[in-house]
């Protein structure tokens, strides 16, 4: 395990472990006008904030106030523009697969790995209460001499933290309102589109992969009074494009034939009649900056 403050004001805590396990936490007094590094091959991440902020996520900027906790993957794209104060929760795969362990703690498909929604935990006192507690005894056991009990210790305490943001995110989402079968039936769809939205567009193909009828599957979402199933696959499909779109120099027929697309032109009209841009204007326009706001929401 490694601890230090380096030049940036970052306090960072790193534990590495004998197989390839890696966690972090840091406390981040002062990084305005800073990046954030991005989680590396594997890695999910917890921010939370303690002052209000503005980071640009996918290249939508976002305003975030105290006590909000954002559920990162390694795949958004995440900077910097103000973040006065918050913490930083790393972890990979070997540290803690939540894939593996989802049994343990239901997270798959609510806080990673869903859909093209950034999960954003709003705290309340008391549970920001337990969170500080949570928080004080990580720091304290990062910090501990290594021994043979520090990584069960380490991954228990994750555990804790991914089971009480679970919990949060599904009252704030209202999932807790269905039955746990149809709570299941959504978080193993919002998993499905994230793995296979590239090549599957329509809600039947998910259907087929859950052994569900499509219409089993929207009543399960209509009883949730969210957006429709098809509504996320293309809410996934669009956020992989704009992503591609502003973080790659790729044409856009190798972007479209990447999501899916068997032409440049079905691409551009999907892409245009979702985003209200053309794929190049939306290129353009985030280059010259002008774009940063207009998809700048967490709901």
């Amino acid at each position: 395990m490694e601890s230090k403050t380096a030049q940036s004001g970052f306090e960072e805590m790193i534990f590495n472990g004998p197989t390839g396990e890696f966690l972090q936490l840091e406390c981040i007094p002062e990084t305005s006008c800073t990046v954030v590094p991005n989680q590396g091959k594997s890695e999910l991440a917890f921010l939370w904030i303690l002052e209000k902020s503005e980071l640009i996520i996918d290249g939508a900027c976002l305003s975030f106030e105290a006590d909000q906790i954002l559920c990162l993957t390694e795949f958004h794209k995440l900077s910097v523009k103000s973040l006065p104060k918050a913490r930083l929760v790393r972890f990979n795969r070997p540290f803690f697969c939540i894939l593996d362990h989802d049994s343990e703690v239901g997270c798959k498909g609510i806080l990673f790995y869903g859909s093209s929604k950034l999960p954003v935990i709003e705290l309340d006192a008391e549970n920001k209460a337990k969170l500080e507690a949570l928080w004080g005894v990580f720091q304290m056991e990062i910090r501990e001499e290594p021994d043979s009990l520090q990584l069960e210790m380490l991954q228990m305490l994750l555990k804790r933290m991914l089971i009480l943001c679970t919990r949060l995110y599904s009252q704030q989402a209202e999932l807790q309102k269905l039955d746990h079968q149809k709570s299941d039936l959504i978080r193993e769809f919002n998993f499905f589109v994230e793995m296979h939205f590239r090549s599957k567009h329509q809600v039947a193909d998910y259907a087929e992969l859950l052994f569900k009828s499509p219409k089993t599957i929207s009543n399960a979402f209509s009883k949730l009074g969210a957006k429709s199933p098809l509504s996320y696959i293309h809410d996934r499909i669009i956020l992989e494009g704009r992503r591609l779109l502003g973080y790659t120099d790729k044409p856009i027929s190798e972007i479209g034939y990447e999501l899916g697309f068997e032409d440049v032109q079905s691409f551009s009209r999907f892409f245009k009649n979702n985003e209200g841009l053309s794929p190049s204007d939306f290129r353009e326009n985030l280059r010259l900056g002008k774009i940063a706001n207009s998809s700048g929401k967490t709901d």
